[in-house]
């Protein structure tokens, strides 16, 4: 047994309580989708700028945003529907290790395919100059330059490294993720301060210059389901983006603690949150200019990665500790171009490596200071797209116990570990 093992043996862990909290439900099935799609594009201010035989790019990001796959489809079908000939164009900056298999492949693994959405999927990392924001070049993907029309379709919700009146949208889709790696960097260059005010200036460059048609836009509800579906003009996107931020932003799903001893993340990944694991919850922010909300943890353990992921291991730089099975999945080179390019490095730093979960755990407890070592006040999440139902130790019970939103499920039980020491 190591020095490390030892140091972890006589680290009791406290009896755990699964609890489930009550979040908006409000949600669209996937038949409202389809005809929320059709009635927003139906609108004649959308249909009118859609001609047959218009080779039209629609835009698919990298994130796990909910009913994807029929979204894509939908608007293809529409597309077709009024004889343009649509192509699906993978907008996602430097995700994806930055090439364009790697871009394909997110999407792919989405259910994206060509065969699902019935049309092709371009992926590419080359890009055309369209435009210049104070002396700087503003890219887009080439095979949308070169389409007769462009559908931006995105998630709107807020950014998880700073704020402003547009933040993770169809602005900032069209900016950084159709700008592919060379857009993305130039937009990035000096840094989140300026993020806001970045894409902004560069979003109205592009739908001055770009051959953008609408936008649909989408807004979870704190479940991650599709909650809001929104055809966009273009001008629109300028004037209702903001509007549609702010409804996002009131559901955005919180832990009902404002502290804790210890945060236990069982798995991270690009297709949970840009970030991994998102700091409007977790906390774990690696810019200052995103504010200081969600929970406060002493230690953050973070257990596994994706299978999406692809390796890419973004968000591990937030945690304290991790374990030898996360370490041997981290893909370096579909971790680091992200990093590099958004000028973010601690996203990409790796953690203190334990050899299982018990051990990362034990040690994150036995390294807090200042706490009540018999009475530990430790979360444990799935992820962070999860956070209805989660468990908390005995301490943090005590805190819910009056929290009408609350109730609790199963316990008080203990962590249980199998021979190789995961939590099952």
């Amino acid at each position: 047994m190591g020095e490390t093992s030892k140091l972890a043996m006589d680290v009791e862990l406290p009896k755990m309580y699964r609890v489930k909290q009550l979040l908006s439900c409000e949600y669209l099935s996937e038949a409202q989708i389809v005809f929320r799609i059709r009635e927003e594009m139906d609108r004649p201010e959308i249909k009118g700028r859609i001609k047959p035989g218009m080779k039209i790019a629609v835009t698919c990001g990298s994130r796990g945003v909910a009913n994807i796959p029929l979204i894509i489809k939908t608007i293809v079908a529409e597309l077709k529907g009024y004889g343009a000939d649509p192509f699906v164009v993978p907008a996602m900056g430097s995700h994806g290790g930055a090439t364009a298999e790697g871009q394909k492949k997110i999407l792919e693994g989405y259910g994206v395919t060509e065969e699902y959405v019935g049309c092709v999927i371009r992926s590419s990392m080359e890009v055309t100059r369209i435009g210049t924001v104070k002396g700087s070049p503003v890219y887009i993907d080439r095979n949308a330059a070169q389409a007769d029309g462009i559908v931006v379709a995105g998630r709107i919700k807020p950014h998880t490294g700073f704020r402003g009146k547009y933040e993770s949208g169809l602005m900032k889709m069209m900016v950084i993720g159709l700008g592919k790696q060379k857009g993305a960097q130039v937009c990035h260059e000096d840094g989140f301060g300026v993020m806001a005010e970045n894409i902004e200036a560069r979003g109205r460059e592009i739908l001055k210059k770009a051959p953008i048609l609408c936008g649909i836009g989408i807004v979870e509800n704190a479940k991650d389901q599709t909650m809001l579906i929104a055809g966009m003009t273009p001008s629109e996107i300028l004037e209702k983006e903001p509007e549609y931020l702010e409804t996002a932003r009131k559901q955005l799903p919180s832990l009902p603690v404002e502290a804790a001893d210890v945060l236990v993340v069982e798995q991270i990944g690009k297709d949970i949150s840009g970030d991994g694991m998102d700091p409007n919850i977790t906390g774990t922010y690696c810019s200052k200019y995103a504010g200081d909300g969600g929970l406060h943890a002493e230690r953050v353990v973070i257990l596994d990665l994706t299978e999406e992921s692809k390796g890419c291991a973004i968000g591990m730089g937030m945690a304290d500790f991790t374990t030898e099975s996360f370490y041997k999945k981290i893909n370096l080179e579909e971790s680091y171009p992200n990093a590099i390019t958004s000028k973010m490095i601690v996203q990409a730093k790796i953690p203190m490596i334990l050899k299982n979960d018990r051990e990362a755990i034990q040690i994150a407890l036995r390294t807090c200071l200042g706490i009540e070592k018999r009475w530990p006040r430790i979360i444990r999440i799935k992820d962070t797209l999860h956070i209805e139902e989660f468990w908390v130790s005995e301490a943090l019970v005590e805190e819910l116990k009056d929290n009408s939103r609350i109730r609790i499920l199963e316990g008080p039980v203990d962590l249980e570990f199998d021979q190789a020491g995961r939590l099952k």
